[in-house]
């Protein structure tokens, strides 16, 4: 609104000049008071006034050329582009030459719609003329983005409803790993912002949103959020708050079985005197990405990964690829790990704050942003994404033509090339094996083909646990806690085509004479017994584990499928389980804490009839035989 009048006066008394048929000058009364009851419904800032007085102008005088060059003005900055478009063409099959008074909105107008090499031309004929302008210059630039990039992709978004929206401005929505529950920001009557949450039935319909109450809501304003993927833990935005340690702090509350945790300020790592807002946590909870506003960088996204106690570390501004000398903001962590979305306008885009993407490289750092094209960006602010843990489905905050008040949230189906990873997740409890008793204990999720950990998730109280599982590789969890021995199991979703969560609970061995484990993590060729590289990751874990019970002896047996001869499967589990006691043993575990003995088809644990059965008797185990 700030920039109307001076483009308005430069309308009247450019247009009002010419000497056309129907100008102010010439206008009718009746045509020339609607027109003045327009100019001053701007003057006030009332641009819907306007439209309706402008309206009432030209339907008193047809062919009034300047109001319709006003009426493309207003338009412009309710940012009705294809009304503000109409009105321009109309000025311009009226008076050609009128146009030179309205360029550059003219030009927004093309832009607005997708018209942008049209937009190009416009503005670049107007500089042409060696006119001075910054705004121009940098419309110039946006547009000669957009009409090179060339990313128009599919884009039909669906208002989220009455369950979800109503007369007031819905914004920040985020949702949990298996998309059934959604919390939003809400701004009451225009004042105070609040939590809302509503959850999702088996016939995809969504309850009506309820607001969450004390103590997570309260008189101060409360916004910009991030729910857990498991549902847990919400982290979000406190302004102002008595013991806030600056403008805007970050706070997280806890979900019990007594409700809402009392929010607590993250601390002095994370907040600083400056704004920190808008968080994205990663699916294990580890990594906490957020916007951080100074005044000497203006906003940037920056991380902070849990320590071991805890605690959260220093926060470090995220690299090149991602922060600009310009402003990022709102970033999401999708529960791949592996993709994340943010808003800037530093990096090249169509206008204001576009969205972009990138992608986590193999050495951990972040690949080069890539705009998300046309029309999910456009000339205006563009921010705040999120995409649920398939890949499919994206949310954000809009306020378009169906709107119910204000900025409603929307979804729409992501384009493929822009998509995560899709991500699911296995959950259950961890207990104790003999006594059934529910256990806290440490889940690692490792890539088998790099070796590189995908998450860490610490189980709650009660022994339950979440943890992502993206799907396209193979992996390898990992259930540790002290005093028991681990537990492996592997996950293979390279060829992975169901949408179905996995559910496993785990059962922990105390560390006792004679307790065995499999390894399941243990691979080789067939018929063959030398150690494929993806074993690192399960023998690593039994080393550590032999580290931190410098006492303990084990045995290490191999078994087979009954595929073969019993002679040549008896040497076949032999050599295998020999060739796990020679990597401990090149670890540095002392040869004598270690003994090997192979099987054969032995004591199956499935049936020899079907292929998986097969496959769970093809296995190395290893058993306490000292402490």
């Amino acid at each position: 609104m700030k920039h109307y009048l001076p483009l308005l006066f430069l309308l009247l008394t450019g247009l009002a000049s010419r000497g056309q048929s129907v100008t102010y000058e010439n206008a009718p009364k009746k045509a020339k008071a609607s027109f003045d009851k327009a100019v001053e419904a701007m003057r006030v800032y009332q641009p819907k006034v306007a439209v309706e007085a402008l309206q009432e102008a030209i339907k008193v005088a047809p062919n009034f050329t300047d109001a319709y060059g006003q009426l493309g003005m207003c338009y412009v900055e309710m940012k009705n582009y294809a009304a503000a478009k109409e009105a321009f063409e109309k000025l311009k099959q009226l008076d050609n030459t009128a146009l030179r008074f309205v360029t550059v909105p003219y030009s927004k107008a093309l832009a607005g719609t997708g018209n942008f090499r049209e937009a190009l031309n416009l503005v670049t004929e107007y500089l042409a003329d060696g006119r001075k302008s910054p705004a121009a210059e940098k419309l110039k630039a946006s547009y000669t983005f957009a009409a090179n990039y060339g990313k128009n992709i599919p884009f039909q978004p669906q208002n989220m409803g009455d369950a979800v929206n109503s007369k007031d401005a819905e914004y920040f929505p985020t949702l949990t790993i298996d998309s059934r529950t959604l919390i939003f920001t809400r701004r009451i009557n225009g004042r105070n912002e609040d939590f809302f949450i509503t959850t999702r039935d088996s016939l995809n319909h969504w309850s009506l949103a309820r607001n969450m109450g004390e103590p997570v809501n309260s008189s101060f304003n409360e916004g910009a959020q991030n729910l857990s993927q498991d549902g847990t833990l919400l982290i979000f935005t406190g302004c102002d708050f008595p013991e806030g340690k600056g403008s805007c702090d970050l706070y997280f509350s806890e979900k019990t079985a007594n409700g809402w945790t009392a929010p607590k300020n993250m601390g002095a790592n994370i907040n600083t005197r400056d704004w920190e807002s808008q968080p994205s946590l990663s699916a294990d909870k580890q990594t906490l990405y957020f916007a951080r506003e100074t005044q000497a960088n203006g906003s940037d996204i920056y991380v902070s990964k849990r320590m071991p106690n805890g605690q959260w570390g220093p926060a470090e501004a995220l690299g090149p690829n991602i922060n600009t000398t310009g402003h990022e903001r709102t970033p999401f962590m999708h529960p791949d790990g592996q993709t994340l979305y943010f808003a800037s306008n530093g990096h090249p885009g169509y206008g204001d704050m576009d969205i972009y993407y990138s992608r986590r490289q193999p050495d951990g750092s972040w690949g080069p942003a890539v705009n998300i094209g046309y029309p999910i960006n456009t000339i205006d602010e563009d921010a705040s994404l999120v995409v649920d843990a398939n890949g499919t489905t994206a949310y954000f905050a809009s306020e378009r033509s169906d709107t119910r008040g204000a900025l409603d949230i929307y979804s729409f189906e992501l384009y493929p090339e822009a998509r995560p990873l899709q991500t699911l997740y296995v959950r259950g409890y961890v207990y104790d094996s003999l006594k059934h008793d529910r256990l806290t204990a440490t889940i690692n999720v490792i890539d088998l083909k790099t070796g590189n950990n995908i998450a860490t998730v610490n189980t709650d109280a009660n022994g339950v646990y979440l943890a992502p599982l993206p799907v396209g590789g193979d992996y390898a969890v990992h259930v540790g806690k002290p005093g028991y021995l681990f537990y492996s199991d592997n996950f293979s979703l390279k060829t992975h085509h169901s949408d179905t969560p996995f559910e496993k609970n785990i059962p922990l061995q105390a560390l006792s004479l004679n307790a065995s484990v499999v390894l399941n993590n243990i691979f080789f060729d067939s018929n063959k017994y030398d150690l494929k590289p993806e074993s690192r990751v399960e023998l690593d874990r039994l080393v550590a584990l032999l580290t931190d019970n410098p006492s303990m002896k084990i045995q290490i047996a191999g078994y087979t499928d009954n595929v073969g001869s019993d002679q040549a499967n008896l040497v076949l589990s032999g050599n295998r389980a020999a060739a796990v006691v020679k990597y401990l043993t090149g670890k540095g575990v002392a040869a004598e804490r270690l003994t090997s003995k192979g099987y054969g088809e032995a004591d199956p644990v499935a049936s020899n009839d079907t292929e998986e059965g097969r496959a769970q008797n093809r296995r190395t185990v290893f058993k306490v035989i000292s402490l």
